[in-house]
């Protein structure tokens, strides 16, 4: 049985103190749970508050990003061994907000800078590799834009996200590994992919991972679902047979909502 896992993204929200309040409040009231486990990931500078926040309950803590060396001349980036030193257990990666669409100009971005973050698959590929020897879990993002689910290329696009991320690696290195379906036209827009075609889509996904790698894998990774989730549409989300949690966004930084979707949840 996977235990479900209910991971919140704070995104680019709340100060240190800001974030150290809203963990604290979080700790007494979901905090010593223990049939599923909740993440918080905060920003970078907001780490060491929530991890001090956090301390002594049931919840973990993750990161945003990443980047692929231990050390060296990378102005602005921060390592594997910092985040496990500040206390996370997770880190989020490919998200399609730092995507920016793998890497290249996209036009559907209405904020058109958003076209520039310039990750990409072989950049997830490195830092996959890069957290996975300091015990980081990560949290793999994958998902279309609505031009190519209407065009019918929603199975083609994550094939291919899933390809170049995971490139390399072997069955023996992924179990700890997350998937979180993310459609990108879902992703704070109010729209939600229904709970049927979000449960396909997770579903194939496992398809994808037991034929190119095992079976055992297969049935092992957690695959969580991510866009617009809410305390109003959690409940069905969340008991998909093939959906194992959530990566929750705006939500996640009201403390009663996000109460309310970890309630949503399957438990053993």
């Amino acid at each position: 049985m996977r235990t479900c896992l209910i991971a919140g993204n704070w995104k680019m929200h709340l100060t240190p103190a800001e974030g150290g309040a809203l963990a604290n409040t979080l700790r007494q009231r979901i905090g010593m749970r223990t049939d599923i486990e909740i993440v918080l990931c905060p920003p970078f500078v907001a780490l060491p508050a929530v991890a001090d926040a956090l301390r002594g309950s049931e919840m973990k803590l993750g990161a945003q990003n990443v980047f692929w060396a231990d050390s060296g001349a990378y102005t602005g980036q921060i390592s594997p061994p910092m985040l496990v030193a500040v206390g996370c257990e997770y880190v989020i990666l490919g998200h399609s907000e730092t995507r920016g669409r793998f890497g290249t100009p996209d036009p559907t971005f209405t904020d058109a800078i958003l076209r520039y973050f310039g990750e990409n698959e072989a950049t997830l590929n490195r830092k996959i590799r890069a957290v996975l020897p300091h015990g980081l879990k990560p949290i793999l993002c994958v998902g279309e834009t609505l031009e190519e689910r209407q065009a019918g290329q929603t199975e083609k696009v994550i094939e291919s996200q899933l390809q170049g991320a995971l490139e390399g690696l072997v069955a023996d290195e992924l179990y700890e590994l997350v998937i979180a379906y993310e459609p990108v036209w879902a992703i704070g827009t109010g729209q939600v992919c229904d709970a049927p075609e979000a449960n396909r889509i997770c579903g194939w996904i496992r398809q994808w991972l037991a034929h190119h790698f095992e079976p055992e894998l297969g049935e092992h990774v957690r695959i969580l679902y991510g866009g617009s989730v809410k305390a109003s549409n959690a409940h069905e989300l969340l008991h998909q047979p093939e959906i194992d949690g959530a990566l929750v966004g705006g939500a996640s930084l009201n403390a009663e909502e996000f109460e309310q979707i970890t309630y949503c949840a399957r438990t053993h």
